[in-house]
């Protein structure tokens, strides 16, 4: 390796290490959340299991941060993701909603999981068990059918 190569390196290695003492909080993360979606009673096991795969750790207060979002620059994109997943929808939070919002969230829900816009497609490449079959897309646009019939009643 060339005295060039060998600078750029260090340099680089450098920035990394650099870049992991800029302190940047991440999003709140908490198991006790009695507004919850799945505590609220309408969500069976098996919907709820996708749920908290492929969606809670953006969309609720239930997030589990594994290894990769400790290190800059994959926590600044992680942190980011969380905050705008919670801000466009936050399970953790489902029940605080009126009755009109949880419905436009359902058809929302039912669009993006049919779409395959999510889980985002970043996401099933760590976590191997969010990955939606298009079996499990149906069966989550089914249920939210079936509640925003509950909601109309």
């Amino acid at each position: 390796m060339s005295k060039k190569w060998k600078i750029i390196l260090i340099v680089l290695i450098g920035l990394f290490v650099l870049i992991q003492v800029f302190p940047v909080s991440k999003p709140e993360s908490r198991a006790d959340n009695p507004a919850d979606l799945i505590a609220s009673g309408n969500v069976d096991p098996e919907i709820a299991n996708m749920l908290k795969t492929a969606c809670y750790d953006c969309h609720s207060f239930e997030t589990q941060y594994p290894w990769y979002s400790h290190l800059a620059p994959v926590k600044w994109l992680v942190i980011r993701d969380i905050n705008e997943g919670r801000k466009d929808l936050n399970f953790s939070d489902w029940m605080l909603m009126d009755p009109m919002a949880q419905l436009e969230m359902l058809d929302e829900i039912s669009t993006e999981v049919m779409s395959g816009e999510m889980p985002m497609k970043i996401y099933p490449l760590m976590h191997p068990e969010a990955k939606l079959s298009d079996a499990d897309r149906q069966k989550l646009s089914d249920w939210t059918e079936a509640y925003a019939e509950t909601l109309i009643q």
